[in-house]
């Protein structure tokens, strides 16, 4: 072909264009945007997250909910908790020394001022004496312990609905029912102290009648023994651990307090004790780790103030702030002790319920009906009420 020759196409339809089919891009993977970026994770729809109105969200409650709110309680409202605590134990501690003290006072002088020939008779005297004292630190003791424990069990309740109550309304709302917490808390003590008498009562009897097979016996009856004291006193307070909590917040009678919570920890049994163990553990070791630089000091700086041992006027006095400094840190140590066990047993008690009642759905239509302003909302702890 020359080059003045023109090219023709060929006869016949035009031949249209090839296209290439278009390929439709992959929708990008969820959770991720195109170029691979991350996005958040979208909740499922109609899903909300369970409402969390004070203190814990109103679902079943994980480890880590009840030891969080435990001690967040102290930092919640630290008045009627902490403050409480400290009050009660130091109110204690002076009592009981004030009793202890003039007792003694008391019978150090009848033993100056006694003839010889009625010395049996004056020591007979002054053991009952000490003796009667001993049993009126312990009541106070009984009754104190119901106190704190009422208050902390209120405290719990009304926090977990969001309300935050200073110590006369907890008080309002703890009358009534003080009288069978110390009730209860005096049947406890009065069967440990039956308890023990009777295993001490017992070895005391294999060794002085038997001998020396007597003394052998009674270390085996005293170690066995021991061993199950023990186990059977961790069987029955796990059983009975709600027992305080099922008098304040649903005002039952003892009786029926004691049916309520063997039932409620059916089932929860070894959860309930492992948590109150770990609990009991953790504040053990907490207080070894912030008494142990006091210990520590107290062992080398008096030594090095008074190395002669003269007990001269500057060791006293370092010896009664080192004590002064140990005695506060201990009240200060067992006010946090007694508030956070009891808050995690109050807890624990909530918790069974909402898995065993749905507490929780009761709390959360308290909630709603208290923020919808209606005036006359039934307690949601209340037991419901028989046909």
């Amino acid at each position: 072909m020359s080059d003045d020759q023109q090219w023709k196409s060929p006869s016949g339809p035009p031949i249209a264009p090839v296209i290439p089919p278009v390929v439709p891009l992959a929708a990008p993977p969820a959770g991720s945007i195109p170029g691979g970026f991350p996005t958040a994770p979208t909740a499922p729809p109609g899903w909300t997250p369970p409402p969390k109105p004070g203190l814990i969200p109103l679902r079943p409650l994980d480890l880590g909910v009840i030891l969080g709110a435990a001690f967040r309680l102290l930092r919640r409202n630290p008045r009627p908790t902490f403050g409480v605590a400290l009050l009660i134990q130091s109110v204690l501690l002076v009592v009981s020394l004030g009793l202890f003290s003039l007792a003694a006072i008391f019978t150090f002088s009848r033993l100056d001022f006694s003839s010889s020939a009625d010395q049996s008779t004056i020591s007979a005297g002054n053991a009952g004496i000490l003796i009667l004292a001993t049993l009126v630190a312990v009541a106070l003791s009984f009754v104190s312990s119901a106190l704190l424990q009422g208050i902390i069990v209120i405290e719990v309740s009304r926090a977990s609905l969001g309300e935050k109550q200073r110590l006369p309304q907890l008080w309002r709302r703890a009358r009534g029912r003080i009288g069978a917490l110390i009730g209860w808390t005096a049947i406890v003590a009065v069967a440990v102290t039956i308890a023990l008498s009777l295993l001490v009562g017992i070895i005391v009897l294999l060794v002085t009648t038997l001998g020396t097979a007597g003394i052998v016996v009674g270390v085996l009856v005293g170690l066995v023994g021991g061993l199950g004291f023990v186990a059977l006193a961790l069987w029955l307070s796990t059983k009975l651990a709600f027992v305080a909590s099922a008098l304040m917040l649903e005002r039952l009678t003892i009786r029926q307090a004691i049916t309520r919570s063997w039932t409620l920890t059916r089932g929860y049994f070894w959860r309930t004790l492992g948590i109150l163990l770990l609990v009991a553990a953790m504040l053990q070791v907490a207080q070894s780790v912030i008494s142990a630089p006091l210990n520590f000091l107290a062992q080398f700086a008096v030594p090095l103030i008074d190395p002669n041992k003269q007990t001269g006027p500057t060791t006293i006095v370092l010896i009664a702030a080192f004590g002064v400094l140990a005695l506060i840190i201990s009240l200060v140590f067992s006010s946090i002790t007694s508030v956070v066990q009891t808050a995690t047993t109050a807890l624990l008690y909530l918790d069974v319920r909402i898995r065993k009642e749905g507490l929780d759905l009761d709390l959360a239509r308290f909630v709603e009906a208290r923020q919808a302003g209606e005036s006359t909302i039934r307690d949601p702890y209340l037991p419901a009420p028989t046909a």
